[in-house]
């Protein structure tokens, strides 16, 4: 038994949403894309990407087959069009099973674990966590970094032969509680702060959704902002 909660919003200093979901419990599949590109590209990157994964699992195909081929098409699509802007996307995704799970991403959308504590298990995709690897930058000054909105990856801008999917599998325990969300929530919201939302069991997950959405418009809203919670019960 899954439940879930699921919302986004434009934020306070943007006119288009380029951010778009998909959560669907009977077939186990969640993710967040986040687009780019201006001039309704992101809108309709992230929203092509979205249909194709979900078209791509619905019929047996794995998360990260799904994805690549995702790229494919947004690849090809872009190239119908004569304009210098990128066109394209992050994705996280989450695949759940009887009692295993399966993430994915590509980019700086996340995916957190929550059991009795709050864990991301994806990796950005950025320029700041490359430093923060390499140990020439500490995760604090790369929350305030300048260029912490760089992104090494993302769908159809990265040339597939160098595109980077990043994954992790684990079992599925009873409680354990999953956040999908854009850079829109993490911007403006701390770990510590998403974590005493998401633990709060006296809330549906639809109404923590929408606390952290408010959250992240307090906090400034300064880009669009999604995010999905799944609890297994």
């Amino acid at each position: 038994m899954i439940e879930f909660g699921h919302g986004t919003h434009v934020g306070l200093r943007r006119t288009r949403n380029e951010d778009t979901y998909y959560a669907d419990a009977s077939l186990g599949l969640f993710l967040v894309a986040d687009g780019m590109g201006g001039h309704q590209h992101g809108e309709v990157a992230s929203a092509l990407v979205r249909d194709a994964v979900a078209d791509l699992v619905a019929r047996g195909h794995s998360l990260v087959e799904a994805i690549r081929a995702a790229d494919e098409r947004l690849i090809q699509h872009s190239r119908g069009f004569n304009d210098p802007r990128p066109m394209g996307t992050t994705i996280a995704a989450l695949r759940l099973h009887a009692d295993s799970y399966e993430v994915v991403w590509v980019g700086d959308s996340r995916v957190y674990l929550w059991q009795k504590n709050l864990r991301q298990v994806s990796h950005d995709h950025s320029l700041v966590q490359e430093l923060v690897a390499a140990g020439t930058l500490d995760p604090a000054q790369a929350a305030r970094h300048p260029q912490r909105n760089v992104i090494t990856q993302a769908l159809g801008i990265t040339a597939a032969e160098q595109l980077h999917i990043g994954m992790a599998r684990g079992r599925l325990e009873p409680g354990t509680c999953f956040l999908l969300c854009s850079d829109g929530l993490t911007e403006e919201v701390t770990d510590a702060a998403i974590a005493s939302v998401v633990s709060r069991q006296d809330l549906s997950a639809q109404e923590c959704v929408e606390h952290l959405l408010l959250a992240a418009l307090d906090g400034g809203g300064s880009d669009n902002v999604t995010a999905i919670l799944t609890r297994s019960n």
